[in-house]
């Protein structure tokens, strides 16, 4: 078990794990504003009275890209039965954008650390009007969002300078959104305690490991068999921590997300029987609630499917591939989910950015920058000028 709530299967290898401690006690020492943000000791920059004001919205427009936004998505896809408000997010460019709600029971969160990001300035600028309530999350610096803030006389909460996108999940960027879903944030900080259990640990550097022998051994495609729709937004964002912090100096980890079981009659037979270039990873969350089959309607020759749910059929085809996988020699790591909270996601989140953090060490890479991304900034706006 990585925690009370998470079952966790590590991959079948059992590498030394002395440097990665060595490396996890380094990071905890140094005490980022990052490991911060993953503590219940971190303070956001907004107070009470921004949240009190905020909340009699019932509707909210959250506008973002990649790491501003992608976190949020993660939270209220996971976590949607529990929420009763509505979110919109808009999180790419598009040719066409229609909001038109007349009715002013909406505010509009527009997130962006640089306060320059183009999609984000774009889209801003089609949807946001002046008379709507209108709150930036950004960097306290003179930028484009912030400037704009200033002039629409909006909210302005500060996001922190020292934590990247793509980490700032459990900082303001998320938890503001976060309250204003009715959700409990202090629940979502996990990281003191995680670090003191022992077998999180032992799981989580012998899991970073394997995954270096994995590169070692050309491997570079990690696939996410993802059993559960609600996670899929979950593995977008890791899909963005993983690529863009480890993907430089000719390194990297390439995610691949897989809708499960859908996937078993498209991509299936390329995982078993393809190149052996890729190491995975099964995640399923157990339901409470599963539509169950109707027994009368079963014919004879599936009579195995009676007095049986959706959950239980899927879990069947998980614990199935798994075996197939063991046969053949493919690497994998196996999540199973068993309670649907805010502390479980916060101990995903926590363990995600510890592993990508680790990598990054051991492979001698700064896991935070993105310096090539800006290459191409720099490149749109010669074509636009």
């Amino acid at each position: 078990m990585l925690t009370k709530n998470i079952n966790f299967k590590n991959f079948q290898y059992k590498k030394n794990t002395k440097k990665i401690r060595n490396d996890l006690k380094v990071f905890l020492k140094e005490n980022t504003e990052t490991y911060k943000s993953l503590s219940s000791s971190y303070k956001n920059h907004y107070d009470k009275k921004v949240v009190k004001k905020l909340k009699k919205y019932s509707k909210i427009r959250i506008i973002g890209m990649g790491g501003s936004i992608l976190g949020t998505e993660s939270i209220y896809d996971f976590l949607q039965h529990k929420i009763k408000k509505k979110f919109y997010f808009i999180n790419n460019i598009q040719p066409k954008i229609n909001f038109n709600n007349k009715k002013k029971d909406y505010i509009n969160l527009i997130v962006s650390k640089s306060g320059n990001t183009l999609e984000t300035i774009s889209n801003a600028n089609i949807i946001i009007k002046k008379k709507d309530t209108n709150v930036f999350i950004t960097e306290n610096k003179k930028s484009y969002l912030w400037l704009l803030a200033k002039k629409l006389k909006a909210e302005i909460v500060h996001h922190n300078n020292f934590i990247g996108g793509r980490y700032s999940v459990l900082s303001e960027v998320g938890m503001l959104p976060a309250e204003l879903m009715g959700l409990n944030i202090k629940k979502f900080k996990q990281i003191n305690n995680l670090v003191k259990n022992k077998n999180f640990v032992n799981l989580l550097t012998s899991n970073v490991s394997n995954t270096l022998y994995f590169l070692k051994q050309k491997k570079f495609n990690s696939v996410i068999l993802n059993y559960d729709e609600k996670s899929k937004n979950l593995f977008k964002w890791y899909q963005q921590l993983i690529a863009e912090s480890l993907g430089k100096k000719k390194n990297g980890i390439l995610p691949i997300i897989s809708s499960m079981p859908k996937d078993n009659h498209s991509l299936m037979q390329f995982y078993l029987d393809g190149p052996k270039n890729n190491f995975f990873t099964f995640f399923y969350v157990k339901e409470k609630n599963s539509s169950k089959i109707i027994n009368k309607e079963v014919l004879s020759s599936h009579f195995y499917l009676k007095n049986k749910n959706i959950n239980q059929i899927m879990f069947s085809q998980k614990l199935a591939t798994q075996s197939v996988f063991s046969k053949k020699n493919i690497p994998f790591r196996s999540f199973e989910i068993s309670n649907r909270d805010e502390k479980t996601l916060g101990e995903l989140f926590c363990f995600f950015i510890l592993e990508t953090i680790l990598i990054g060490r051991a492979l001698k890479i700064n896991p935070y920058d993105q310096p090539s991304v800006e290459l191409i900034k720099k490149e749109t706006k010669k074509i636009l000028v």
